[in-house]
This record gives C-alpha cells, structure tokens and sequence, in this order.
C-alpha cells in the first residue's frame, strides 16, 4: 500500500502543537508513530485479503541494524511469520500475561526485558502498553500494535508479525513456551521506536520503565540512598508502580554470588519477614535472561528460610527461574542503582490525603540565541531558557517530609535512531526571586553575578534524563535548565511535581500579548530623506529602470550589489530569489515589477533597515549576533516573542549563527509584511483562508 504523506517541517511543528492542544498524544488519545494508522491498515488488509508488510520497518537487515550479528549469520537470517513457524497453533497470548513467558536473545537489551517483567505485574498498565484485542485467528491481517511514551506524547506503533530467525528459530527475545509471541512482538515495537534492534543494545532500565508508563521517574543512587528507601520501595509495591535496578557498570558477565555485572533486573516484591524474631526486610528480584540467581543470604536454597515460618516459607520460596530474594542490606551493597516508575507519586505520602500535581513544560536551546551553558560561562547563562515558579502556603496536610518537590529534564533525542542520538550534558538550576526582583520578563547576566542557586541537579549527565528530588519554601524561583557547554542546541522536556498547587510559566509567557509579533505604532520607521537625497532616489530608479519605466528582480540584485553591499565583508549579496520575494511584498500591483513610488518606498525602508542595522553592530563585525538581532529588531517596530525570535535566527542565520545585511533586510521586511497580513485578516485571533488565498498570500511574498 502506498505510504501516508508525512508532514515536515515547521508544518509538523504547527500539527504536534495543535495536536497537544487538542489532546492528541495522551493515552487515550495517542498519535500515529509515522503516521500509521492501525484500524486504516486492518481495514485495507482485510477487504484486499493481504498479509502486511511494514514499509517503514521492512524485514530486511536495515531493521536489524549494523553491528549486532555476524556477516555470517546475517545472511542466514529469515522473517518468518509465527503462522508459518507454527501452523494452527500460534498465540498472542497464551493462558496470561507473565515474566515467566521469556529469556533475552542476542541483543544486548536485558533493561528493556527488566521493564517488561515489571510491566507484567500492573494490569492497567499493561493492557495500555498491549492493547486487547490482538490474535493470530480473529480478524488477522499480520497486524499488531503497541503503545509507548516517547518524549511528551503517547504513540501507537504498528508492525507486521514478520520476526528475524535462523534457522526456525527466534535471534531475539525467546519464548519459553514455543508457541507464545507477545514478547517478541513487542520487543519488534520497541525496536521500530529506537531504530533498529541494534539500536536497543545497552541502556538503561529507566528508560523503557518511563516509556511504559508516561509519568513520573524516580531514580536513586543505592550508595547515597535515603534511610527510608525499603519503605519507599514497600509503598510503591502496594501501588500502580513498576520498579528496576542495575548492578554496577562493567562488561556483562556473572560474579561468584550469582549477580551479574553490567546487568538490569526487575524489582518484583518487597515483604519483610520475621526470621525467629527478628523482622528482615527483604526485596525480591528477577533476571530477564530467565537464570542465573543470587547465591547469598536468602537465595532460594539459602538455610535462612529455615528460620522462617513454614507457612511464609511456602508462600514466599521461587523455583529456579531467574527470581530470587535477598535481604535489603545485601541490596544495597551490591546492587548500583534503582529506578520507580508511576502515573502518580502519591505512594510516597503513605497514609496523608496530600496529592502530588504534575506540570510541564517543552523548551528548546536554540543555537546562538538559548544555549547558555551551565554558570560557568557567566557571560552567556542567562541566555538559557528561565521558567518562573511560584509556590503558594502549604495546606496542613501536605507538611510532612522533607522533599516536597521534583523536578525531571528530559533531552530529546535530535534523530530517530537512538544510538544515533547526541546527548549532551544536562542539568538545571534553581534560585529564590527577591520579592522586590519579581518582575516581567528574563533576567539578564547581573541576576546571576555572584548568586549561588539554592538548589542544582549537579553533576551534569550526559543522559536522556535527569532528576532531583528537594524542598522548596513558599515563595518564587527560577528554574534554569541548561546543557553544560554553551552552543548546544537540542529540545527538552521540563516536568515539575509538587504536594500542593503551583503556578509556571516561561519566561516569554509572563507577558500577556494579543500577537507573538508587536507591531509598534500603527506606521513603519520610515527613512528621513532630505531634498538631495530624494533626487538621488529618483536618479537611482532612472539609472536601473528599463524602458517600461520598471525594476525587475535582476535589476534590483544589481542595484542593491552596487549601491547597498559595495565594499562590506562578510555579505554573501542578495539571491535572485531573495530579490523576487522583496519584490513581492513591495509590488501593490502584483506585476512582478516595481513602479517609481513602489521603489522610492522600497529604498526608504531598505534604507532605514540598514542604518539600524549598523547602529545595533556594536562588535563591529558586519553581522548581528542574537542579542544585536533582538535590538535591532525593537529599533524597527517589531517586538517579537523569544519562540518566534528564536525560529527567525535558525531560519535567516544559517550555519554561522549570525545575520547579515542582507539577511536582516529580508528578514525584516518578511515578518513585517506577514504579521500586518494576519493582524488586517484576523478575527478573534485567527484568520481563514481558502486553499487559492493560503498559497497566493504564501507563495507570492
């Protein structure tokens, strides 16, 4: 079937935005991954009687992806449908749903089967990740679908049934019952999302934990733990929670105690017994490859059970099936780390009615205009995005404890391929706002001078995500996420928890606007002329005129070289396309020329936008740099908002992250001409257009 026409672009832009607004993207309503639509597919497949076969996951060794198999074994490689490996006897699903039902492959993606093992244990969870409805008898087409959080939204991901084998038999993800194949499908889901199934080789467990839930993250360094953490870990067991872990960084391979280094395992219990009478706490754990256990302390032939009662004994004992118990003390010194995964923190509160409320927020660092740096590049820090925090007086029911608030970064990825992706360093700043300080707008670099932050993520991670858990007081602050060196640009996700209401906005949304662009006073800056310059005008439009008394594009090129451009460095000259499109937005008779008046307007503003050019150049150097760029933009009567200001500088900088001349004068004239066509056309903020009035007002400017 022919592939659906994918949006790009600003146009993507402007349909994810609106798609947010609209709720497009929760988990009820999730967007298309590659604009697939699943009940479209089975609809087609079912009423042409063909079997489907993924166009944008093709089963092929570009699915696969480089580096993971042998040439050898790459040659070999089949995909085969489970309909053809099993005849009449494959299943979905057989019996129910269980961290039992697999073993890792050949794919170095043991975080990602820990978070499904966790997944297994949370219904509702599970049944968003793995819609109902899914079979190899009822309506088949070779058709499934999954959903996962990826970055902001909920995605729904279609795939064909086609799975990677050699000889008959499965390279990735195993059953251990022959005939089931939930968890190789799903892990084909997960692969399409990251890229390829090399693209899941290593990472960590709070990444598929997160993607499988959509909420909140929480992760803890075991060797600074808090206190309290078994507790944490006993509540979060009773609630919708899925947890993981992983054993120190290293070359994957297993210790003398059964552990294996380099390795992530699930979380899947948290009881404590009653050894004589003694109470032991104790967490019980499970290894997605389906074996190698703990040999210590409460392992499952370990003679401590014997201390127990016979009845707990039962209850609690595991066959030899990659899950163990250990005591919460050998947890701690031998595992590294462990991550909590939930829609809602509110186990965290035990027995208070205080609930947590969750905000967020999506942001950009923008190359040469919003990509600060961390506070040691004290000159440009304050160029990072800022967002304003208020907190209102806590409610008595929300008092207790120490940490009332969380805050997460998440980067995301700048390419589809995950191993592909650059991650920078990335953490985020947060200051107390004096009240006499709390006023409109960003702060600049005297904000920063020589005031320390009362709270910071530090060490800055080269990681998809960060996170801190603290207390904040009543008041206001400012959070300053940025990534550690300046001049790099990449989105992100802001999400802040906190006990009790709070209120959060950007920076640019402090100031309340009827329009992104301001267009200042009702007419343009014009161009002061005297007598002698008039007649220098006219002269100008003698000399470049033909004999139809008109300026074309190519003579207005040649015109603005030699009258405009002549002996400044750094100038590329004005395009010929460039000088169709100034044309344009000048020509009143749509004619594609200019007339005299049409002209001595024209040069009167090029005119103008050239001095304030050079008296906004404070360097001196020929180009604006961002902050020239935004006064020299003011000087001329617009006042743009920091999004729309920041899109101008990608757009009209280009690679060297300045703005010429003649970039700025094209630049200008534009936003100017399309901001005073939706400001004349608009009614109650939005404007409507036919297909004819959108690309005559689009393509002619």
């Amino acid at each position: 079937m022919p592939p659906p026409m994918v949006p790009h672009g600003m146009c993507l832009k402007v349909v994810n935005d609106r798609n947010m607004k609209g709720g497009m993207g929760s988990e009820t309503n999730p967007l298309k991954f590659m604009d697939q639509d699943y009940n479209f597919i089975q609809n087609y497949c079912l009423k042409t009687n063909q079997r489907f076969v993924d166009e944008f996951f093709p089963p092929d060794p570009h699915s696969i992806g480089d580096g993971l198999l042998e040439p050898d074994d790459m040659a070999r490689v089949e995909w085969i449908r489970p309909t053809v490996l099993y005849p009449n006897l494959a299943e979905f699903i057989v019996k129910t749903v269980s961290r039992f039902d697999y073993a890792q492959g050949n794919v170095g993606n043991c975080w990602f089967l820990a978070s499904v093992g966790a997944l297994t244990f949370q219904d509702k969870l599970l049944h968003k990740v793995v819609p109902d409805g899914q079979s190899f008898s009822h309506n088949y087409t070779g058709l499934f679908h999954f959903r996962f959080w990826r970055f902001g939204n909920w995605y729904d991901v279609v795939i064909d049934d086609k799975l990677p084998t050699v000889g008959r038999q499965l390279i990735f993800v195993k059953s251990k019952t022959f005939n089931e194949f939930w968890p190789a499908l799903l892990e084909k889901a997960y692969a399409k999302v990251c890229g390829s199934y090399a693209d899941m080789h290593n990472g960590r467990v709070s990444e598929a934990l997160l993607d499988f839930t959509g909420g909140v993250h929480m992760h803890y360094e075991l060797k600074t733990a808090p206190s309290d953490l078994w507790e944490i870990m006993y509540r979060a067991y009773q609630s919708e929670v899925i947890m993981g872990c992983e054993t120190p960084p290293g070359k994957e391979k297993q210790l003398p105690n059964g552990i294996v280094l380099g390795h992530a395992y699930t979380v899947t219990n948290v009881y404590q017994v009653m050894s004589g009478r003694n109470p032991v706490k104790l967490v019980r754990l499970f290894n997605p490859w389906g074996d190698s256990e703990w040999k210590g302390d409460w392992s499952d032939k370990s003679p401590l059970w014997n201390t127990v009662s016979n009845e707990e004994h039962k209850q609690l004992i595991v066959n030899e099936n990659g899950e163990f118990w250990m005591s919460m003390n050998d947890f701690l010194r031998t595992f590294d780390n462990m991550d909590i995964c939930c829609t809602s923190p509110d186990f965290l509160e035990g027995k208070s009615a205080c609930r947590w409320i969750s905000k967020y927020h999506h942001g950009s660092w923008v190359s040469g205009s919003s990509d600060g740096g961390c506070m040691n590049y004290e000159d440009s820090f304050c160029k990072n995005p800022q967002f304003w925090l208020r907190i209102n007086d806590f409610d008595k029911g929300c008092e207790q404890g120490q940490n009332n608030v969380l805050v997460t970064l998440i980067q995301k990825p700048d390419k589809r391929h995950r191993r592909r992706a650059a991650h920078h360093g990335i953490g985020f700043y947060v200051f107390a706002i004096p009240p006499e300080m709390r006023s409109e707008g960003k702060f600049g670099s005297s904000f920063f001078h020589g005031r320390k932050p009362v709270v910071t993520s530090r060490p800055f991670q080269d990681a998809r995500q960060v996170m801190k858990f603290f207390r904040l007081e009543p008041g206001e602050y400012l959070i300053v996420p940025s990534t550690y060196h300046p001049n790099k640009s990449g989105e992100f996700i802001l999400s802040i928890l906190y006990k009790n209401e709070i209120h959060i906005q950007k920076d640019t949304e402090r100031m309340e606007k009827k329009f992104l662009v301001d267009l200042l006073g009702e007419s343009e800056v014009h161009y002061t002329e005297e007598v002698d310059e008039r007649s220098k005008t006219k002269a100008l439009f003698r000399q470049y005129s033909d004999q139809y008394k008109v300026v074309d594009a190519e003579k207005l090129q040649r015109l603005l070289h030699e009258n405009l451009l002549g002996g400044h460095k750094n100038t590329e000259g004005f395009g010929l396309d460039s000088c169709r499109s100034i044309i344009a937005m000048s020509d009143f008779n749509v004619t594609g020329r200019l007339h005299g008046p049409e002209f001595i307007r024209l040069w009167n503003r090029i005119l103008t936008y050239k001095n304030i050019f050079y008296s906004m150049d404070s360097s001196n150097d020929d180009v604006l740099s961002f902050n020239e760029l935004q006064n020299a933009l003011e000087k001329t009567g617009l006042h743009l908002n920091e999004d729309i200001l920041n899109l101008m500088f990608v757009r009209y900088g280009g690679a060297t992250e300045q703005i010429s001349l003649e970039g700025f004068i094209c630049l200008v004239m534009r936003l100017n001409c399309m901001a005073r066509i939706f400001q004349r056309l608009c009614e109650n903020g939005k404007i409507t257009l036919d297909e004819s009035e959108w690309i005559g007002l689009t393509m002619y400017s």
